[in-house]
């Protein structure tokens, strides 16, 4: 599934422009890439990414997933480690070095999350923190941005 959003509103003012064009002018193009064992959270990843990515695909298996990274060139990907391995982690790393990989699991499981940051994620949340998992993959489109 490609969900085509409209631009995040990331924007300084300006009084001489449309807001339209200020955000043309400062978002990147940016293009979310996910895979998740639970189809509903799937979905509301999906939902609430669309307010601040161009583009959000979810992947239904490991191999679609690569697929669709190499052909969306994501800003960030996001994988539940119920259905990546840590070395599909490590993998994906690899791959797609400049891609922020965000891994999420229903358990909190400190040890494991130490694991798949020392896999090469960039950050790991539990699966019912919508927030956090949010968070962790804007964060630095944010930061990009501001600077």
């Amino acid at each position: 599934m490609l969900r085509q959003t409209s631009p995040a509103p990331f924007c300084r003012s300006s009084s001489s422009r449309s807001k339209a064009a200020r955000t043309d002018e400062l978002m990147q193009p940016t293009n979310v890439v996910l895979l998740q064992s639970d189809a509903t959270i799937a979905q509301t990843l999906a939902t609430s990414l669309s307010n601040s990515f161009h583009r959000v695909h979810v992947a239904q298996s490991m191999d679609d997933l690569r697929h669709a990274a190499a052909k969306h060139h994501p800003f960030a990907i996001i994988v539940d480690l119920e259905t990546a391995t840590l070395g599909d982690v490590e993998s994906l790393k690899r791959d797609f070095r400049e891609t922020r990989i965000v891994c999420n699991h229903r358990v909190a499981d400190e040890e494991m999350w130490t694991r798949s940051l020392s896999a090469g994620a960039d950050d790991c949340c539990p699966s019912s923190d919508m927030r956090g998992i949010l968070f962790a993959t804007v964060r630095e489109t944010a930061r990009s941005m501001a600077a």
